[in-house]
């Protein structure tokens, strides 16, 4: 990251508190701020249980319904099998890690637990950065993928093979853990 990002960035971290003391805090205190929930409790405590439940229990049964049926059927060719594995797994995780840490965030807030709130929204940040970014490239490797398929035509099965594919899909997780990791690691 150059001087510029990083000056951006600690900008956005370090906003300025102008609601009369002039202390300086962080967006992560004040997105876990008492101040933040006065009048939102109900509103927070809806949108947290039956929105982001609702998400998490039907992308976990979704999600976890097309990898048992990935699992049985037979017909697609198996590295295209394993780029929609890859991206069925990233939403099963968001499902199961990511949106329960979300719950825990907003709720941490609305009953006031400031110190779990920004565990918590660190946590949300770390595996929605992972999970998000691995779903996204690996939704760019399908695209790709068919695309080959389409221009190679009887090549297809040489070229896309199976080792190739699961060394793109190892990529695909590794790179948004190392730049979340990277951005974690920034001096700001």
């Amino acid at each position: 990251m150059d001087k510029l990002q990083i000056d951006i960035l600690q900008i956005g971290m370090e906003a300025q508190n102008l609601s009369g003391d002039g202390h300086q805090k962080t967006v992560g205190e004040l997105n876990c701020s008492s101040d933040l929930t006065p009048g939102l409790h109900g509103q927070l405590t809806f949108i947290s249980i039956y929105f982001n439940t609702f998400m998490s229990v039907n992308a976990f049964l979704g999600n976890a319904l097309i990898l048992i049926t990935l699992q049985k059927e037979s017909s697609p060719h198996p590295s295209s099998k394993l780029l929609l594995r890859s991206l069925a797994t990233t939403d099963l995780c968001v499902g199961l890690i990511s949106e329960p840490l979300t719950v825990t965030s907003w709720m941490s807030v609305a009953i006031g637990h400031p110190n779990m709130c920004r565990y918590a929204s660190a946590a949300v940040f770390l595996t929605a950065n992972i999970f998000c970014g691995a779903s996204v490239l690996t939704l760019a490797a399908v695209s790709v993928d068919r695309l080959l398929a389409l221009l190679l035509g009887l090549r297809y099965k040489q070229v896309v093979t199976l080792k190739r594919t699961y060394v793109m899909v190892i990529t695909l997780w590794v790179l948004p853990a190392l730049l979340t990791a990277m951005w974690f690691g920034t001096p700001l």
